[in-house]
């Protein structure tokens, strides 16, 4: 238990309601709710497809809903909402753009206004201040394409925060880091979300490297989900229903492995305590594949995925 957790939260600043997206003919989500505390860290975890960046873009007011509404602070979301601040899971930098990382970062400051940007004291003060937030102060003059993973995260972060939002949205954010740079870019996303009190959601595939310091997880599965403490979701009656199918819950030296079983699950009663309609597994779901290098290959032949396999949150050493 985290210590926002052990003091009781704090105000809600997020509030999904009965979310549901069809897209092409497909639900890509299904009644989906959960809520979010200024200055708690929450882990949107699933696999490819399971509709995290979806549910991202509806928090963001990019994606129409088919059903439920987001709130912002007791407020319906409008189609701009100036209170989030959002990094993307894929950005190109190309090594020979002429961007520093402090100019980089002070774009987050001129995204509502027009034309050129005026250099004053005021506005360098600023960026000064944000970089050493993220500690990214002593590559504040590098060009950006020539930083590391980890170093172009702690200024895409920066830009992020630079506006001062409520909440801050980051989408795969830890993909493609080695390890230390995943657990720095973690510890730096807990600090923030304590200090300045501001609400995180991080989606991801693997909750490993989470766990220490997240205070709320959303588990998607087949575009279905069950929101609460990692004690009240991850466990194997919850995901077993979540799935549609048996799944057991491996813990090893503080880490989770959720691996799947053969047969059908038995059925969840709601919990309000884990989602406001119960844990939101409705009906039968599809297991998501592991995350790209780290699925395993098995008798079946590289490429051919066993069911147990399919359900695998992925587990990496730190």
């Amino acid at each position: 238990m985290t210590d926002r957790e052990a003091s009781g939260g704090s105000a809600e600043l997020l509030r999904a309601e009965g979310i549901s997206v069809w897209l092409s003919g497909r639900e890509v989500l299904h009644d989906v709710g959960f809520s979010l505390g200024r200055g708690e860290f929450a882990a949107l975890i699933g696999s490819n497809g399971a509709g995290k960046t979806t549910l991202l873009k509806v928090i963001l007011g990019l994606q129409p809903v088919s059903a439920g509404t987001i709130q912002l602070a007791g407020q319906l979301r409008g189609r701009r909402h100036p209170v989030i601040g959002y990094v993307p899971q894929k950005i190109q930098l190309d090594p020979d753009m002429p961007v520093r990382a402090r100019d980089l970062v002070g774009l987050g400051l001129d995204g509502q206004r027009l034309g050129l940007p005026l250099p004053s004291a005021g506005r360098r003060a600023r960026i000064d201040e944000m970089l050493h937030a993220v500690g990214a102060a002593q590559f504040g003059d590098a060009r950006v394409g020539n930083l590391s993973g980890g170093e172009q995260q702690r200024v895409l972060i920066a830009h992020a925060l630079i506006s001062r939002p409520q909440l801050l949205l980051l989408d795969e954010p830890l993909a493609n880091l080695d390890i230390a740079s995943e657990q720095d870019v973690v510890a730096l996303l807990s600090r923030v979300a304590r200090e300045q009190q501001i609400a995180v959601l991080i989606s991801a595939h693997d909750m490993n490297p989470l766990l220490p310091v997240m205070d709320r997880i959303i588990y998607l599965a087949a575009g279905r989900a069950a929101s609460g403490t990692t004690e009240q979701v991850v466990r194997t009656d919850v995901l077993s229903a979540l799935y549609g199918q048996h799944v057991d819950v491996i813990r090893v030296h503080d880490r989770i492995l959720v691996v799947a079983g053969r047969g059908e699950a038995e059925p969840v009663p709601p919990d309000p305590a884990i989602h406001p309609h119960g844990p939101a597994v409705t009906g039968p779901g599809t297991a998501p594949e592991v995350a790209g290098p780290h699925r395993p290959e098995t008798a079946a032949g590289p490429g051919q995925a066993t069911a147990a396999e399919e359900a695998t949150t992925t587990v990496r050493g730190r």
